[in-house]
């Protein structure tokens, strides 16, 4: 049984929402909705198995589980995560990759192993690696 999707459920609640009435079937609301009356209760099966096989069903009553299965899916959602893109201010600060490394991650002279790369200086070493491969393809 697949799991029904955040925003059919939300259309089936605010559509049971503006029908005033103590009993709501699929059928009822189908006609509010546009769907037919199976994919409704195919979708809604997921929280009542037995909804299949009797169409007289009142949905108002999986109302409150509808609601918390939404709640949850909405907690479970990662936020989205900004990547600022480099530069090519910060990309001509360095000459060449060697520089960017040399500049970077080396004490006296000598790389520092105990040194970690973070997303930025990836991003901003794979800009330089692309002009010099331009560099390199141009000669």
């Amino acid at each position: 049984m697949k799991k029904p999707t955040v925003s059919t459920l939300k259309k089936y609640l605010n559509a049971m929402s503006k029908i005033k009435a103590k009993y709501i079937t699929s059928e009822r609301l189908s006609r509010v909705i546009g769907v037919y009356p199976e994919v409704i209760n195919e979708n809604l099966s997921y929280f009542e198995p037995m909804l299949m096989m009797d169409a007289s069903y009142n949905l108002l009553e999986l109302v409150p589980v509808i609601k918390q299965y939404i709640e949850e899916q909405e907690e479970k959602k990662n936020p989205l995560i900004r990547v600022t893109p480099v530069k090519k201010k910060e990309v001509a600060q360095y000459e060449t990759l060697n520089d960017f490394v040399y500049q970077k991650y080396s004490v006296g002279g000598m790389i520092d192993k105990g040194t970690e790369l973070t997303d930025r200086d990836l991003r901003v070493m794979k800009k330089l690696i692309g002009e010099e491969l331009a560099k390199r393809k141009q000669k």
